[in-house]
């Protein structure tokens, strides 16, 4: 019987730890994710200011300002798609603990549905044990205490009358 004791804690404790390492998983990955849109700000705010220079004569832009902006643009779209796969694999992650969730739930529902079936089924026990038990109004005990009464009642009357013969001759 420890066995299983010790089976059931030891596996209720890693559902707990492999809970925990899913939060922060989860939490770590929300890290990334907000890393990378600050990263995405930072270099479109990069693109804004580049596509405002003009380095060239009379105010115009030149090969290499337009070359710089489009480099600038082309690592927003870089950094675009790798917000997009860890976005990806945040929402994987939130699958799996909504999925998780659901499963304990179930699992819950099945161990209150369990314990309600044992409740009635010792309920019905108790019934059937308290209707044995008063079949007959008068338990053995109660005849056995009329008894005891009755013999002293007896003893009483009989002693009484042979004090009363006693006290009559002995006088």
């Amino acid at each position: 019987m420890k066995k299983y004791i010790y089976l059931l804690l030891l596996l209720f404790l890693q559902i707990q730890v492999n809970a925990q390492q899913d939060t922060s998983t989860y939490a770590a990955q929300r890290v990334k994710v907000n890393a990378l849109l600050t990263e995405r700000s930072e270099k479109f705010g990069q693109y804004d200011e580049s596509l405002n220079q003009r380095t060239g004569i009379f105010g115009w832009q030149t090969k290499k300002d337009i070359k710089n902006s489009n480099e600038i643009l082309r690592e927003v779209v870089l950094t675009d798609n790798n917000i997009f796969k860890e976005l990806k694999i945040l929402m994987e992650y939130k699958d799996l603990q909504n999925q998780q969730k659901v499963e304990v739930a179930d699992h819950s529902q099945e161990r209150i549905e369990g314990c309600m079936k044992t409740i009635k089924k010792l309920q019905d026990q108790n019934t059937a044990l308290q209707k044995e038990a008063k079949p007959d109004s008068y338990g053995a005990s109660t005849y056995i205490i009329i008894i005891l009464l009755l013999v002293i009642i007896g003893m009483f009357f009989f002693f009484n009358k042979k004090l009363q013969r006693y006290e009559k001759t002995g006088v």
